[in-house]
């Protein structure tokens, strides 16, 4: 059998963060009632134009610029047109000849170590529609909210070489343009999708392959499941002597199955020409300077910087840096007074714990950094123990209370009382004779029964160091 090379292009789309529209200002909200969010531009109405959103630009500079991109101080729109019944006017304004980034790069990072990976363009778009397939009636809807919704299109060069790759890639682009807050790149929301352009060849030749293009990508297992059952579907083609035909496939993951879609179009067949309805897009040395002044750390610029002013691991420090609401919020803990380990201990800890378990990402946290450092404190003074620490921080997690008002309330603060916790043990030990005669028997699990059933006791809020002195004490007496 011949050795293949997998050569892959991504096409990835992402939702701009913007409340309106790219030509209009219906609203951009997701989850709204079908055909809530129109008006006479987003639904293709004759006669009405489009006016163009200024935070789009500046969105889509603010991405060029944190992928090394070259910014094109003067772009223009063109139309694409082609026809579909989520698509109102039956051209899309998008950008062919004049996009506003290009010749770009990010690097990222696999098993096999570094390598760069090169950004082709970045333009700006509007959104079709959604179809809404209907089983039961045999039919489908058409929801014209997404319509108009400002995309940005980051269009790859064949790089990338594994799934392993395209993700870190995926994941790399995610956390920057979250970082730079132009969108919250949801995949199962749509506000950030990939279409994957591969292609095989033999290993060592320098021509391309015929190419494939997958679409219905909306999670990264997806994508990797679609990558390896579209080389697997080619190989099996190549070696049977049969040729791999250019199309656009669409993966269904349910399945696991690509099935063809349609023949794959080039640029003369969405007979692409300079939209009308719009002037071409200048930017100025000023506009273009005030973007670059407020680019933010990126992550790569925070792993350096932690190196140097934390002392965390850098595994802390990579999960922490990996989204910008956990970077904030150890930042923010921190600059109120808290030691950065300790910090990061809750959120790598019972923060990640919680995170897991109730299956959400960290960008979704809502608890605010005052209520994690009055948490911190209240520990350190020993107003609280580790458990009911704990225990108090799930209630933070979930509702963002104030801890200190939670604990004086439900009357959590720790018993330090010596006599109380002395008298409690005495009874524990009457009640657990068993358990005493393992312990001089040698059996140190005893010793954690014993100590276990006084915290019961206790509800908690005993100093676990002085139950386990006195403790000691009273047994070795």
């Amino acid at each position: 059998m011949k050795q293949y090379e997998t050569v892959i292009g991504l096409e990835v789309h992402v939702e701009l963060a913007t409340k309106t529209k790219i030509f209009c200002s219906c609203s951009t909200a997701f989850g709204g009632a079908p055909n809530t969010h129109t008006c006479p531009v987003c639904t293709g109405m004759p006669g009405s134009l489009p006016v163009l959103n200024k935070k789009v630009v500046e969105y889509a500079m603010a991405v060029g610029l944190a992928t090394n991109c070259k910014i094109n101080q003067y772009c223009k729109f063109d139309r694409k047109n082609y026809f579909y019944p989520d698509n109102p006017q039956n051209y899309q304004i998008s950008q062919l000849y004049l996009p506003i980034c290009r010749d770009g790069k990010i690097e990222i990072e696999t098993a096999s170590g570094k390598k760069e990976i090169g950004i082709y363009e970045i333009h700006m778009e509007e959104d079709a529609g959604k179809l809404i397939h209907d089983e039961w009636d045999d039919c489908s809807l058409v929801d014209y909210n997404r319509s108009g919704v400002p995309l940005i299109e980051i269009v790859s060069k064949p790089d990338m070489c594994s799934a392993e790759e395209v993700i870190a890639y995926l994941n790399k682009l995610k956390r920057i343009i979250q970082y730079l807050g132009a969108s919250d790149c949801k995949l199962q929301e749509g506000s950030m999708r990939a279409d994957v352009n591969l292609s095989l060849r033999e290993l060592g030749a320098k021509a391309y392959g015929t190419r494939t293009e997958m679409k219905n990508l909306n999670s990264f297992k997806a994508i990797t499941r679609a990558i390896e059952g579209e080389r697997a579907r080619q190989i099996e083609l190549l070696e049977s002597g049969k040729q791999v035909v250019q199309e656009t496939r669409r993966w269904d993951d349910n399945k696991e199955y690509s099935y063809t879609m349609r023949s794959k179009e080039d640029a003369q067949d969405y007979r692409y020409f300079p939209e009308p309805d719009l002037v071409p897009i200048v930017i100025s040395d000023q506009w273009l300077q005030q973007i670059k002044e407020q680019q933010p750390e990126l992550q790569d610029e925070k792993i350096v910087r932690y190196k140097k002013e934390y002392q965390i691991p850098e595994y802390d420090i990579l999960i922490l840096t990996s989204s910008k609401k956990m970077a904030d919020l150890f930042e923010d803990t921190i600059a109120l007074g808290k030691k950065p380990k300790e910090v990061s201990n809750w959120l790598m800890g019972e923060a990640m714990r919680l995170l897991k378990e109730e299956e959400k990402e960290a960008d979704e946290i809502s608890f605010s950094p005052i209520h994690l450092a009055k948490l911190i404190d209240l520990l350190e003074k020993g107003i609280i123990n580790r458990t009911v620490a704990k225990e108090v921080f799930e209630v933070i997690f979930r509702e963002d209370i104030d801890p200190e008002q939670y604990v004086e309330e439900r009357g959590l603060k720790a018993v330090n009382d010596e006599g109380m916790i002395r008298k409690m043990i005495e009874e524990v030990i009457q009640t657990n004779h068993q358990s005493v005669v393992d312990y001089y028997a040698g059996k140190k699990k005893a010793m954690g029964f014993l100590v276990g059933q006084t915290m019961k006791a206790m509800k908690g809020k005993a100093d676990p160091g002085m139950v386990n002195r006195i403790l000691e004490e009273i047994l070795n007496q």
